[in-house]
């Protein structure tokens, strides 16, 4: 599976298990909306200082979504 792909799976899974909107999430990450939905359907791809914003915006650590 494309790494882009998984982050977005992953991104996904933890968001919709503590129960927050794209939208929520956005804003914990100091990012549009558009680009955590980016990210989920995999068309973007994340710097590594996006990626830590998103880790900590879930309270999640970064290597945790690259799984």
């Amino acid at each position: 599976m494309d790494v882009r792909r998984r982050v977005g799976l992953n991104v996904r899974r933890a968001r919709e298990a503590q129960e927050i909107s794209q939208e929520e999430l956005a804003d914990r990450a100091g990012v549009h909306r558009t680009y955590i939905s980016g990210v989920e359907r995999g068309v973007r791809n994340p710097t590594v200082t996006v990626l830590e914003k998103i880790a900590k915006a879930l309270k999640a650590k970064s290597s945790t979504l690259l799984d």
